[in-house]
């Protein structure tokens, strides 16, 4: 029988699976008490809404749990923090419910929310008048999931998340989280092992390499193509002449000290080279997040990130915008065949073979060295629909050009006798992807 002794013992050693049972706000027999995991403080207060001390927090664990013991229901209340010679008052993130409703869990786990990165991901809200983010991620098989970040110091015990058990969501609502912080998720494996720090899949912003973080992002751009939009289906019809630009961001024109232009650059200096070309379209090679720059973005990490390389989300916007505004419709190329092994992304997500195969004949591609996404999983499935509904919506980009098709359509791609698995027909069609991602 697990002790309250024992909980405060996981929480401390960041090892409890429902941190959400400890800390914050709960009825306790005849009172109510409320719990707070700050091993940085050497003093904690509870204060009421007009910020007058309602308590002061007893430590309960020598790494850093309080507790205060209160004879009425707490609606709501802060905490005071005092830490060294300094104190600052904060939202307690677990007194906070979960954003995601029943319909929401329900639709992840049949693979079907459309907009996904709405409910994945770091998403800026407000909730109880409070600012904040919210975060959620997907990982079935962990025994626990924090994110860290500079806002506790890249300490995975201070922000452990909750877990859904229905659809294998962790999420939690961290008040005070503004746009521009970067964050990790970290990982405890089934056997509490701890996994390499990993970026956010559903990250709409990333780290310039080296570095890998996520970063937390909301813009505001103000779109001026209305009048491409509201016309665009009568301009690309299918019976109008087309002319496509293919072009790699990266190497299309180099500034002094071979530096390479940002997206506003190019869309001063490539948009009216396109124009004066004559050409109607502009593909462009993969601008995902990508770790390594000699895979010309054709091994994502980030698929709902613009790459970092060529400056922020909303340059990329604006060179979008601007190839628009001069009646140039944008094509890009999107990479759902496969992704790299690199520890920080979806390899390996949670301590088992979560977006990929497990069995290497039908999850590791041969050619290239990449891990193949499991199309038959439905939360797979809705993760790449929801990139690819993603660019079309949140980048108002024309159309994707999918990359590697034929290795996603048939199982013997590029695989000697031997070295795949028939369908269950006995053919070598990838019937999973058919169902999954099929009309």
């Amino acid at each position: 029988m697990t002790t309250l002794n024992d909980s405060f013992e996981a929480i401390a050693q960041g090892r409890h699976r429902d941190p959400f049972k400890v800390l914050g706000p709960h009825a306790a027999q005849k009172n109510w008490v409320v719990r707070s995991w700050q091993p940085q403080a050497h003093q904690v207060e509870l204060l009421d809404a007009e910020g007058r001390v309602l308590a002061a927090l007893e430590k309960v664990h020598a790494d850093g749990l309080y507790q205060a013991r209160l004879p009425l229901p707490v609606v709501s209340y802060r905490l005071r923090l005092y830490e060294g010679e300094n104190s600052r008052v904060i939202d307690d993130p677990y007194c906070f419910p979960s954003p995601l409703g029943d319909l929401d869990r329900h639709l992840m786990k049949e693979g079907s929310l459309s907009r996904l990165d709405r409910k994945l991901g770091a998403n800026p809200m407000q909730m109880n008048d409070v600012d904040g983010v919210h975060f959620a991620v997907w990982a079935p098989a962990a025994a626990r999931v924090s994110v860290i970040g500079g806002f506790n110091g890249w300490d995975g015990r201070r922000h452990p998340m909750r877990f859904h058990p229905g659809n294998g969501i962790w999420d939690i609502f961290i008040p005070g989280v503004v746009t521009g912080e970067y964050y990790k998720f970290e990982l405890l494996d089934s056997s509490f092992g701890l996994l390499p720090h990993k970026a956010d899949p559903f990250a709409r912003f990333m780290e310039g390499s080296p570095g890998n973080a996520s970063i937390v992002h909301q813009d505001q751009y103000r779109w001026q193509d209305d009048d491409w939009v509201g016309r665009r289906k009568a301009r690309t019809t299918l019976d109008q002449p087309m002319s496509i630009y293919e072009v790699h961001l990266g190497s299309w024109r180099r500034q002094e000290h071979n530096r390479v232009l940002d997206y506003r650059q190019l869309a001063d200096s490539l948009v009216g080279y396109v124009v004066d070309m004559a050409y109607t379209h502009i593909e462009l090679l993969p601008v995902t997040e990508y770790p390594f720059d000699g895979s010309w973005g054709y091994q994502p990490v980030g698929l709902f990130a613009p790459t970092s390389r060529f400056g922020r989300p909303e340059g990329f916007k604006y060179l979008v915008d601007a190839c628009h505004q001069q009646n140039i419709g944008v094509i890009l190329d999107w990479v759902p065949a496969h992704f790299p092994r690199d520890d920080f992304g979806l390899a390996y997500f949670d301590g088992s073979h979560l977006y990929e195969h497990e069995d290497p004949r039908k999850g590791a591609h041969p050619d290239w060295g990449t891990l193949i996404f499991n199309y038959g999983r439905p939360e797979v499935a809705n993760y790449l629909l929801a990139s690819a509904t993603f660019w079309i919506e949140e980048y108002h980009i024309d159309a994707l050009r999918v990359d590697a098709v034929a290795s996603m359509l048939y199982l013997d791609y590029s695989r000697a006798a031997g070295e795949w698995l028939p369908n269950p027909y006995g053919g070598n069609e990838n019937t999973s992807m058919f169902m999954r991602l099929g009309p």
